[in-house]
């Protein structure tokens, strides 16, 4: 389920730059969910620099001024959106070589009866999940 974006200017990093951001991106969220990376999904969203204004203007610092947003269930904890927060902006920080205090990040919280794995709610996954690991616990499997 969980989700990253990254909203950049198009033009202003390598598709190197890009690359790295996806694939490290996504381990550092795996590791901060404590998920499995497989479950995690990575995009790059790029915008047209015409389309991009930052404190009301477009020109070129506005370029470099990269916005994430990261999509987690709503019951984890405010420790672990803290420390997505931090470990995004330290990502975006390193790998395209902007200055941190121009990067911005959100974290959106879904209710998992209002996320859909497959077409069927989050919630009732994770309720078979459980209930398979409690019969396997009870079975000694």
């Amino acid at each position: 389920m969980p989700l990253i974006q990254f909203h950049l200017v198009e033009g202003e990093y390598s598709d190197a730059q890009l690359s790295t951001l996806l694939e490290r991106g996504s381990a550092v969220y795996a590791e901060v969910l404590d998920s499995p990376v497989d479950r995690i999904r990575a995009f790059v969203t790029l915008h047209r620099p015409a389309l991009w204004a930052v404190g009301g203007k477009a020109d070129a610092a506005a370029h470099r001024s990269p916005y994430f947003s990261a999509v987690m269930m709503a019951e984890r904890p405010p420790e672990q959106r803290r420390r997505a927060l931090a470990a995004m902006t330290d990502l975006v920080v390193e790998v395209l070589a902007v200055e941190r205090d121009r990067v911005r990040g959100s974290i959106n919280l879904v209710q998992a009866q209002d996320w859909g794995i497959g077409g069927v709610p989050a919630s009732v996954i994770r309720a078979a999940e459980v209930e398979a690991r409690r019969a396997a616990g009870a079975t000694g499997s």
